[in-house]
């Protein structure tokens, strides 16, 4: 325990004379998790819409009135040439043209329908398709209104209609930045954690001192607590500042224990450490550790359920999400924070992630044995 001690005092002491680290452990996560839940937005605003209008009715600007008061769209041009409008399709300047005919109130009025074409720039297929979606369903109510204006139904309506009404559970405002603010917190622990643990030993080579260190009577596992522990403090104290900045800058109050979150991160950063210890085994420079972690955080992220529903994903996909340890803590933090599960809840994905843990920190410690 001696020699655990001295190990600890050198590593802490090493850590904080690096300025440079200091502002990845602390700068770095305050400044993304303040930046990135107002970008990674599941809303699509800022349509460019472009109507070509060949009829320039007061139907017509009823319906121009309506996209553009949802919000979502924005009149780019009004023109009464398809080319013209293409060329704005062309440039990247639109993404989406409504075309209405010459004959479109007149239809409406003698024949109780028109129709109108929509052309969609589907280089951002995500942005098309839901543009699309939002402009179809503001179409469909404008039809409904004018459809109920000239109905006369009688005392009793004859027709079957079915009114649905909803509520959102543990979002009830539907506000993404409940969603997204605990899935961005997990990877900035997970990103400060892997990636300091990795380069961690590979510095020791690069400079010279694992061969000082090896030549001691130090124990390997000793020498692995050494490194391991000081970067499992510092990643709880990470989760700290974010759980500060997601009450202060987005109003987030877990409906869960804190006690629920602190003690599965605690499970978490023992697997995401070993991880990034095994990584620097197999690492002689910190260059090699820094691309081969960028590498796996990669893939983390878009197999975690970040971004994209998990079942969502295809088949195979799902098989290898069974294998992140980010997807678990991914979906715990969103149980905890805006669900209110407890530790009985979420006692498979703490299983999961401490058989995570023994695996990579065994491995890291028998690798580091072949390489002394």
């Amino acid at each position: 325990m001696r020699t655990l001690r001295f190990l600890l005092q050198k590593e802490f002491r090493q850590i904080f004379r690096d300025k440079s680290i200091l502002r990845v452990i602390f700068m770095m996560p305050a400044m993304q998790l303040l930046i990135l839940p107002w970008a990674a937005d599941y809303e699509v605003k800022n349509i460019n819409l472009v109507v070509v209008d060949h009829d320039r009715s007061t139907y017509t600007q009823q319906l121009i009135s309506k996209i553009t008061a949802s919000g979502y769209f924005r009149l780019d041009k009004y023109t009464a040439s398809y080319k013209d409008a293409m060329h704005e399709i062309e440039n990247d300047d639109a993404d989406i043209i409504l075309e209405i005919p010459a004959s479109f109130e007149k239809d409406l009025v003698k024949e109780s329908s028109a129709n109108l074409f929509m052309a969609v720039n589907a280089i951002n297929g995500a942005k098309a398709g839901l543009g699309a979606s939002y402009l179809q369903s503001i179409i469909h109510d404008y039809n409904n209104g004018i459809r109920a204006q000239w109905i006369q139904l009688p005392r009793f309506n004859t027709e079957t209609t079915v009114d649905v009404t909803y509520s959102n559970w543990f979002n009830p405002l539907m506000n993404y930045k409940f969603f997204m603010v605990p899935g961005i917190l997990v990877m900035l622990v997970t990103m400060v954690g892997s990636f300091l643990a990795a380069m961690n030993i590979v510095k020791e080579k690069e400079i010279g001192t694992i061969e000082q260190i090896n030549v001691t009577p130090v124990k390997k596992y000793h020498f692995i607590l050494g490194k391991l522990i000081p970067f499992w403090i510092l990643g709880l104290i990470i989760l700290s500042i974010g759980l500060l900045i997601a009450y202060v800058a987005y109003g987030i109050i877990p409906a869960g224990s804190f006690f629920t979150i602190y003690v599965f991160a605690a499970c978490y950063l023992l697997a995401v450490l070993g991880l990034g210890l095994l990584v620097s085994t197999y690492s002689n420079t910190q260059q090699q550790a820094m691309l081969f972690s960028f590498f796996l955080m990669m893939i983390f992220v878009l197999l975690s359920g970040l971004y994209t529903p998990i079942s969502s994903m295809p088949q195979w996909a799902q098989y290898i999400t069974k294998f992140n340890p980010v997807a678990y803590f991914i979906e715990v933090m969103r149980m905890v924070v805006l669900k209110g599960s407890s530790l009985s809840d979420i006692s498979k994905n703490i299983f999961i992630v401490l058989g995570f843990a023994v695996v990579l920190n065994i491995w890291a410690v028998v690798s580091y044995r072949k390489r002394a």
